[in-house]
């Protein structure tokens, strides 16, 4: 399949991606492509983009960045826990920039082997690339559950067409601990697609529904025999903002902190300085 997205994409900006994607490819620095093409490819949707989302390991993203910028880019690290930037220039009314990303703002899912492993070879403006698996797309877009910015709808639309082919046990070991973001993103597809419900294998809905019934039932027994564990707030991690209440009036735990979680103060510092410039 080739990719060349939609008739919106202006001519400097699909020479700008493509010069990105050579540039790469020369370099041989190994990297993913994900964001809109990705999703053009699985689910058929095809959407104006300003930006190309390349996935790299944490690794390899200074080198990136540096082949970038002897191909007359203008780079940064934007944020050191997770995402670099390329432009064309720093014209802002150009809005032509790359995502080189490493991990989630979150600090949840970095970007490993298994993603490279997985990948999927597709062809995006006549060059060789390979797609971030559906599993990993699913994976960091379930925690985006910002204000302005939710990415159900995607996911419910890589359900739609690619559940039957995806590594549920995978899938589900991504998730680890936080299983019931992806156990949401399932019901919610049900309510969505209500004729299509089985897409999702009963096995996996079976797991995770007794899962949340043995959990629910811990909770009361929890709440009968008070501990000393410390009252914590995963909403930050599906959100840098709208919970930033909770961590700092109401005294929650930031879920998103070390040792809880993978994100420094001085990270968790310059994320949370940067909503206010978004």
């Amino acid at each position: 399949m080739d990719i060349e997205l939609n008739p919106q994409l202006d001519e400097e900006t699909k020479e700008f991606y493509i010069n990105t994607l050579k540039t790469l490819n020369q370099a041989g620095i190994p990297y993913l492509l994900g964001g809109a093409y990705a999703l053009a490819n699985y689910a058929g949707i095809y959407r104006h983009t300003r930006d190309l989302d390349l996935f790299v390991r944490k690794q390899d993203c200074a080198s990136v960045l540096d082949a970038l910028k002897e191909s007359g880019y203008h780079t940064e690290l934007t944020f050191p826990h997770w995402l670099g930037k390329a432009y064309l220039d720093l014209d802002p009314k150009q809005k032509k920039f790359i995502d080189i990303i490493f991990n989630s703002g979150n600090g949840l899912v970095p970007v490993d082997d298994y993603w490279f492993d997985n990948a999927v070879d597709c062809v995006v403006f006549g060059l060789p690339v390979k797609l971030v698996p559906p599993e990993e797309i699913i994976w960091s877009k379930a925690f985006i559950m910002e204000r302005e910015r939710y990415d159900g709808g995607d996911i419910a639309h890589l359900l739609l067409s690619m559940a039957d082919k995806m590594d549920w046990q995978h899938l589900i070991s991504r998730f680890g601990e936080h299983w019931p973001v992806l156990l949401a993103h399932l019901i919610l597809f049900n309510y969505i697609y209500p004729n299509e419900v089985n897409r999702i294998p009963p096995q996996v809905m079976n797991y995770l529904l007794t899962r949340a019934r043995s959990e629910t039932d811990k909770s009361v027994v929890a709440k009968q025999k008070p501990g000393d564990q410390e009252d914590v707030c995963r909403g930050t991690l599906l959100s840098r903002e709208q919970y930033l209440v909770d961590i700092g009036a109401w005294h929650f735990a930031d879920a998103r902190a070390e040792p809880m979680g993978n994100m420094s103060p001085e990270h968790l510092e310059i994320w949370t300085k940067a909503i206010a410039s978004k």
